[in-house]
């Protein structure tokens, strides 16, 4: 063992122990190992820090931005509703539906988006179906990360390793090349799950989430601009749903109408609605709505500022309660405006600026932000929380939807590469207005993409010191009296005990060019090997530690020993079925 070997092996011991203590953060302990790397001199700056210009690191960037603004949309929650109906009172046949929609969405977005997205959907399925949810939850965080593993955009550790094999010689891996065993796999596992899986998962009662676990929904007034597209059309007409928004009242003339389906809007109608935070959002980006606060807001201050949002209740003690908005001079006195108001309990229309406060009302306020922020120090409001201003239309997300469908036909048919295809999608969907680049970048995980970026350093590390040749020189020693199949075992668990501490892009990355320097003792295909590592690294069921996992953890009062006894058992099956499908179809 050379000096250089020693180094990279100690390395990787030290990053495993900090991965698995969790005493820094994932980035903190790959950016270290990047540093140390360089400054041994084991690793030119060059090849330390090439990672971060990788086409991976494009491609997962652009998918970030896409399926973020698709999930905030709302575009996939349909799944979840039709997740409901699917099961026509069978109570397996709605899981299994639940799953296969949770797999199916995570081949395009990540696990853990499809994971929350449908978390709802499942705690509702199991209530609906009488069953303990904690029978529900597990099973649908494993069967995103097992759609996840089809496709190469559908977990982050297949991109990974696709630009691992291309730096180590081999030929990338293609979008669709893992979808005829990820398919296989994907609907083994299901049907575990649901069936006789569902005896080595624990019966707990969900968390209690409570009233408040529902989003808060804001009375407000609306108006309608000159120009509207809802003029003159009936109420039935116009999707308030997509708005997030309830039409409680027509105010007309000073007199307050029903909304009527039938009833049609006119010039100078007043609409009386109750919206949810991100409804408001939604309904100040609308052309064919105006916030009638938001109004007087421009009145005063003009287009050029741009203002920030705020969620503030009333205090006990406030000198605010008794008064209505227009009473107690609200942007004299703070220089911001009320937007919405929300009363827990009240279902009546209400105008915000008649409505006497109580204590506990929650205001949604807008001005500038230096005022918005000192209401801190005042006593009569307390400020929750500043308002992520991100928010897209249904419209704009089935647009996005369309732009990551047309990136991939383009790949597919060979005219572009992937990078340059999530490019051109991200820059469409910027370029229309769908999304602006400030929060595009809010939809980055930049954690991850710094974690990627320096393993893939540490991998060229392990393969040019000659680590990954001495690790799996003793790998083939060990297993060949057993035979090839006991080293491609061993390859494989060894990546799905390494997606424990570690996560799936960072074992992955790590094993793969051990795999690849074993593969001539071996007397297989390298690139097989790489496959196989790969999909392995998707497979940690093992431990709550993968994100999809910790999303359900505290909702279905699981403990860690939960998963091994439901994920240990997942496991065995899918490396099984790895290691007769792989060597078959890339032997």
């Amino acid at each position: 063992m050379t000096l250089e070997i020693a180094i990279v092996l100690g390395l990787l011991l030290g990053a495993m122990v900090l991965f698995a203590t969790e005493a820094l953060s994932v980035d903190v302990v790959a950016l270290g190992l990047v540093a140390a790397l360089v400054a041994s001199g084991i690793l030119t700056p060059a090849e330390g820090f090439s990672g971060f210009g990788s086409d991976v690191i494009i491609i997962l960037a652009c998918i970030m931005i896409l399926a973020g603004a698709i999930v905030k949309a709302g575009v996939m929650d349909w799944l979840g509703q039709l997740a409901h109906r699917a099961g026509n009172g069978n109570a397996r046949l709605s899981v299994l539906s639940l799953l296969a929609i949770s797999a199916s969405s995570s081949a395009l977005l990540s696990n853990t988006n499809t994971t929350a997205i449908m978390l709802p959907a499942a705690i509702e399925t199991a209530r609906r179906e009488a069953i303990s949810a904690s029978r529900v939850l597990m099973p649908l965080s494993f069967a995103s990360m097992l759609g996840g593993a089809g496709t190469l955009i559908g977990t982050s550790a297949n991109l990974a390793s696709s630009g691992m094999v291309e730096d180590l010689g081999l030929e990338p891996f293609a979008l669709f090349e893992f979808l005829g065993v990820g398919a296989i796999i994907t609907g083994v596992g299901l049907l575990w799950l649901v069936f006789p899986g569902q005896a080595t998962l624990p019966r707990r009662r969900p968390v209690d989430t409570g009233a408040e676990a529902e989003p808060r929904r804001f009375f407000t007034t609306l108006c309608l601009p000159e120009g509207s597209a809802v003029l003159d059309k009936a109420i039935c007409e116009i999707d308030f749903d997509d708005l997030d928004t309830d039409l409680l009242s027509v105010v007309r003339e000073g007199q307050r109408l029903e909304p009527h389906h039938s009833r049609k809007l006119r010039a100078g109608d007043e609409l009386i609605v109750r919206a949810t935070r991100d409804g408001m959002l939604k309904l100040q980006k609308s052309r064919d709505f105006a916030l009638e606060p938001d109004v007087h807001f421009t009145a005063r201050y003009g287009d050029t500022l741009r203002p920030v949002m705020a969620e503030a209740v009333v205090t006990p003690q406030s000198r605010l309660v008794g008064q209505s908005v227009k009473q107690m001079g609200f942007f004299d006195r703070y220089r911001g405006i009320v937007l919405a108001v929300y009363r827990r309990h009240r279902e009546r229309p209400a105008r915000i600026e008649n409505l006497l406060l109580k204590e506990g009302d929650v205001l949604l306020l807008q001005g500038p932000q230096d005022d918005i922020v000192s209401l801190g120090a005042a006593a009569d409001l307390r400020v929750l929380s500043l308002v992520d201003r991100i928010v897209v239309t249904r419209r704009e997300g089935l647009v996005t939807l369309g732009a990551m469908g047309a990136a991939i036909a383009l790949n597919v048919i060979g005219l572009v590469p992937l990078s340059l295809a999530f490019l051109l999608a991200v820059l469409f969907v910027v370029l229309a207005g769908n999304i602006a680049m400030a929060e595009a970048y809010r939809f980055i995980e930049w954690r991850l993409l710094v974690l990627i970026a320096s393993m893939s350093a540490f991998g060229q590390a392990m393969d040019q010191s000659g680590a990954a040749d001495y690790l799996a020189e003793r790998i083939v020693e060990w297993c060949m009296p057993l035979g090839p199949y006991a080293a491609l075992a061993a390859f494989s668990l060894l990546t799905v005990l390494l997606s424990q501490p570690m996560s799936n892009a960072a074992a992955a990355l790590t094993v793969i060019p051990i795999a690849v320097a074993a593969a001539d003792g071996l007397g297989v295909d390298p690139r097989m090997l790489a496959v196989l590592v790969t999909l392995s690294a998707s497979l940690s069921f093992i431990s709550p530690l993968e994100p999809a996992c910790l999303l359900v953890y505290d909702a279905g009062r699981y403990t860690f020993l939960d998963y091994a006894k439901a994920g240990t058992p997942l496991t065995i099956i899918c490396v099984a079925l790895l290691l007769v499908i792989v060597p078959w179809a890339w032997g």
